[in-house]
């Protein structure tokens, strides 16, 4: 659900991302606030813009996000490599800038500012650097929560481009309590050109199921019908043959629960 709205989708094929890092970063940058930076991360992975950095210092930091702060974790790194804070300082400053603490924020650029002066990072730049962050990270996104979205991203694609009709079978069983999504998932089996066969009382199980290229509706899709009730049916109809007629289907079945 991360990478299926119109303005991510137009963004990542304008993306074209070549490493799962790619995704990860578009999941994070894709949110209020750092939303604005898609199109200078883009212009800077393929070349069409230059990179830069405030300082040299923050080249091994910021390089696999092209110069951009996107992460938290980067802010912690920063803090601890530029402003000589240890991991547990970085944290807090983390905590202080993406809950707006006005109060800690000011000692927070007194304390960053300090430190980084001291390891010869002129105060006009440190100021800069802390002045970048407070920007960023009211929005800021921790790279872990990302990444965790950006796999199951990757992992999904993978099998909608190599198993379309198994995953899309899937996808159905997984939505089939919501009928707009229903709707919307068939009219995607659709344009891919599988067909959703219609429910098929010799021939449907309770989930969507793969039949050749093409997938058989499941009966628990359907509206009204219980799960109980469904059961039922398929264990009458694996015992002996398949229904004959209406009327062999209601002698055979057990009406307690059909």
């Amino acid at each position: 659900f991360q990478l299926e709205s119109t303005g991510m989708t137009r963004h990542i094929v304008q993306m074209k991302p070549q490493t799962v890092q790619n995704v990860i970063a578009m999941v994070a940058l894709y949110r209020p606030g750092p939303l604005r930076f898609i199109p200078d991360y883009i212009h800077r992975m393929h070349d069409e813009e230059q990179v830069a950095y405030r300082h040299p210092a923050m080249k091994p930091i910021f390089e696999e996000t092209y110069g951009i702060a996107i992460y938290q974790e980067q802010i912690m790194r920063a803090a601890v490599d530029l402003g000589g804070y240890t991991l547990s300082e970085a944290d807090e400053l983390r905590k202080v800038i993406s809950k707006k603490m006005k109060d800690k924020v000011d000692k927070q650029r007194e304390k960053f500012i300090r430190g980084a002066i001291a390891r010869g990072i002129p105060e006009k730049t440190a100021g800069a650097i802390f002045a970048d962050w407070e920007s960023f990270a009211e929005y800021g996104f921790n790279k872990s929560h990302s990444t965790a979205y950006a796999m199951i991203t990757y992992q999904t694609a993978y099998l909608k481009a190599h198993y379309p009709v198994e995953f899309m079978a899937s996808l159905l069983t997984s939505e089939k309590d919501n009928r707009d999504k229903i709707i919307k998932h068939i009219n995607g089996c659709k344009e891919r050109g599988i067909n959703v066969l219609p429910p098929d009382i010799n021939e449907s199980l309770s989930d969507f199921t793969v039949v050749g290229d093409h997938i058989r509706f499941g009966l628990a899709a359907v509206k009204n019908v219980g799960a109980g009730a469904v059961e039922s049916i398929i264990e009458v109809r694996r015992a002996g043959d398949r229904f004959g007629s209406f009327q062999e289907f209601c002698q055979r079945v057990d009406l307690r629960k059909v």
